[in-house]
């Protein structure tokens, strides 16, 4: 224990003599001066810049040209003052190597590599959004910035380089983990890409939607393929690496995917034979009923009038049985019910109702004009039925046989027409009198 403690009390008597001997020494005052000044100086001219360019202060409207890579640059001015400390950092160590007298740099440099280290922490904090993979970038990306500044990475890249996945394999750990950086990043871009490739294709209106969604679909799976061999080759595994995947992913599908890809499949016969397209109207099993929104490589998405999404599953449209209402025609047939007393005239009430309810601007006088039909006789009225033809759904913005329903009752008002309603008349039933005598 005696020899410990004059262990550590030489080694402090060495760290406080050659902290003596950098406080004498001008090249070493010059450094802390230098990364002193580099921290002062950092955030005024941050706030200079920022007064100077404004989208670096200010968040860009929704609605604005450009509008990622301003929200990039508005994003990466909160950590402008650890860019420009690096900056200045670098700056200093080049004229302090210059400065014949000191000649120095090393405290910059160190100081340099935590500011980069810093500034890659600050950058996970201000782009990345999710706190999961916050937290993992953070405990990855940060540990790999101070082993670069600490000159540990290349021991660190061999030592994952001698590992293999398996014996003659091609595939060591070092090009899995480059796979899975090159692959999130490749991924991310290419799903910026597609959706831009998408959104320019669906606007293209010289085109059916049919055509459309088929050519946004061609392009999501162009896309996908291209970052998958695009990841593959700047981890450095060869394509029979690739085969390999391609094989356990097969056998993935063998083995439990089966639905999954069952739907990739019917997304593309869907898209192929247009039995289904975007915009249409189906009704599914259970009266459930809405407009189809989108066409997915899993899932279909329709909305319903009441403002909800359903995922339907593709192989739903290849192997159920389902109604759709806008297949061939936007031209849809309705009719409203209603009734009316027994002394009406019916010669008289068919052409009133019918010319009543033509002059509604949604009602079509092709294929069929409105149709006034006797449908039975009721307990207290004749019931009645309009049949009229529309180019369009019931629902959302379209109030169609709401519509019609309201001018019926307008027009047979306006003609003293009666519209009869249901009675009863209730008889009371004498109770028998008691006979003298009894009960006694």
């Amino acid at each position: 224990m005696t020899m410990d403690m004059d262990g550590m009390a030489q080694r402090a008597q060495g760290w406080l003599e050659q902290l003596t001997v950098w406080l004498q020494s001008p090249a070493f005052l010059a450094q802390l001066a230098a990364i002193a000044l580099a921290i002062v100086i950092a955030p005024i001219v941050a706030s200079i810049i920022k007064r100077a360019i404004p989208m670096l202060r200010i968040a860009p409207a929704d609605d604005a040209s450009l509008y990622k890579l301003r929200f990039v640059l508005f994003r990466a001015g909160k950590f402008l003052r650890a860019i420009l400390l690096v900056g200045l950092l670098a700056v200093a160590a080049i004229l302090l190597r210059g400065m014949e007298p000191l000649g120095e740099d090393w405290l910059v440099k160190i100081a340099q590599s935590l500011a980069v280290v810093f500034l890659v922490y600050r950058a996970i904090k201000v782009f990345v959004d999710d706190p999961l993979w916050r937290k993992v970038a953070i405990w990855t990306l940060v540990p790999l910035a101070l082993l670069a500044v600490l000159g540990y990475f290349d021991d660190l890249t061999a030592a994952l380089e001698a590992v293999s996945l398996g014996e003659d394999s091609a595939i060591t750990l070092l090009a899995v983990i480059r796979l899975g950086l090159f692959g999130a990043l490749f991924f991310w871009l290419g799903s910026l890409g597609n959706e831009r490739g998408q959104s320019a294709i669906r606007a293209q209106e010289s085109l059916d939607v049919g055509a459309r969604e088929i050519l946004a679909k061609l392009l999501q799976i162009g896309v996908f393929a291209a970052v998958v061999f695009l990841a593959f080759g700047a981890a450095g595994i060869p394509l029979s690496g690739l085969a390999v995947a391609v094989g356990a992913v097969g056998l993935g599908i063998g083995l439990g995917l089966q639905p999954i890809a069952a739907n990739f499949v019917s997304g593309l016969i869907i898209l192929l034979d247009r039995s289904v397209k975007v915009g249409d109207f189906v009704m599914l099993e259970g009266d459930v009923f809405g407009r189809v929104k989108a066409i997915n490589m899993r899932s279909t998405t329709v909305a319903t009038a009441d403002g909800k999404d359903i995922i339907v599953p593709n192989t739903h449209f290849t192997e159920s049985s389902y109604e759709n209402w806008t297949h061939d025609s936007p031209l849809q047939r309705y009719e409203v019910d209603f009734g009316v007393s027994y002394d009406t005239d019916l010669d008289a009430l068919v052409p009133l109702v019918r010319d009543a309810v033509l002059e509604h601007p949604d009602v079509l006088a092709e294929p069929d004009e409105p149709s006034v039909e006797f449908r039975n006789f009721g307990d207290s009225s004749i019931n009645m039925c309009v049949e009229f033809w529309c180019q369009g759904i019931d629902d959302g913005p379209n109030k169609f046989t709401s519509d019609v329903g309201f001018i019926i009752w307008r027009t047979l008002k306006a003609n003293n027409i009666e519209i009869p309603f249901p009675q009863r008349v209730t008889y009371q039933i004498p109770m028998p009198r008691a006979e003298k005598g009894k009960g006694r």
